[in-house]
């Protein structure tokens, strides 16, 4: 095969675990909103619900691949990247505002609303990956939305079975926010011209997202094991 279909597999690889590290929240949000329907519309809800969404995800991420064009909003997505590899991390995320649906309708409702609010880091991740290639993110939703709908409760268990499929999340966010910084436009010349530069940038990211959020991640285990010390 080329090197060119070799870097879309690759990209497309990339896209679609991007998408399964941070769909934890988004099958949260799935079953919260179902839980109070009959089993049989619990299904329904759920599929509805989600292809709704998917087609909203598609929407806004092609959107977003549109304005990443625009100067400056390329570094800014590589920062939001690098805010979002963070918080992927040390967990910081709350479903107490998720309220389930009390019909078919409203549990629908409450996917597709829920997940568009929570969609941003999928957004902006999936863009910078795609490096404005429409087919990549169409084709990494496509692939990876079934994956989250029925196989999320799995992934869920893999991942606090398996801590470092967490911290590889990060580091894979970690390089697409460095490669959307290095590729703004008014840098892409200069770390051209300094591969070194390019690479020491990426390394850094890295590095410094998964020192701090270990450290973050350490910080919240020992205040959980003091408080529960406390109680008994």
């Amino acid at each position: 095969m080329s090197t060119a279909v070799w870097e879309f597999i690759l990209s497309l690889l990339n896209i679609v675990f991007l998408d399964l590290i941070l769909a934890g929240d988004n099958a949260i949000v799935i079953g919260l909103a179902a839980r109070n329907l009959p089993p049989d519309l619990q299904r329904k809800a759920v599929v509805a619900g989600t292809a709704g969404a998917v087609i909203l995800r598609i929407i806004a991420t092609i959107l977003v691949v549109w304005l990443l064009q625009i100067p400056w909003l390329l570094l800014l997505g590589g920062v939001l990247l690098i805010v979002i590899a963070y918080k992927l991390l040390t967990d910081e995320s709350n479903h107490n505002d998720i309220k389930a649906g009390g019909n078919l309708w409203a549990a629908i409702r409450t996917i597709i609303i829920a997940d568009a609010a929570m969609g941003l880091d999928n957004v902006i991740a999936v863009a910078g990956a795609a490096k404005h290639n429409i087919t990549l993110v169409v084709l990494g939703l496509l692939i990876s939305v079934p994956i989250v709908v029925w196989g999320s409760t799995l992934f869920i268990k893999l991942i606090d079975r398996y801590p470092w499929i967490i911290y590889a999340g990060s580091g894979v966010l970690g390089y697409t926010a460095a490669s959307m910084i290095a590729e703004e436009k008014n840098f892409e010349a200069f770390f051209q011209a300094h591969q070194v530069l390019h690479y020491t940038l990426t390394a850094l990211v890295i590095a410094g997202i998964l020192a701090a959020g270990h450290w973050k991640r350490r910080e919240g285990q020992r205040t959980k094991a003091a408080k529960g010390g406390a109680v008994h």
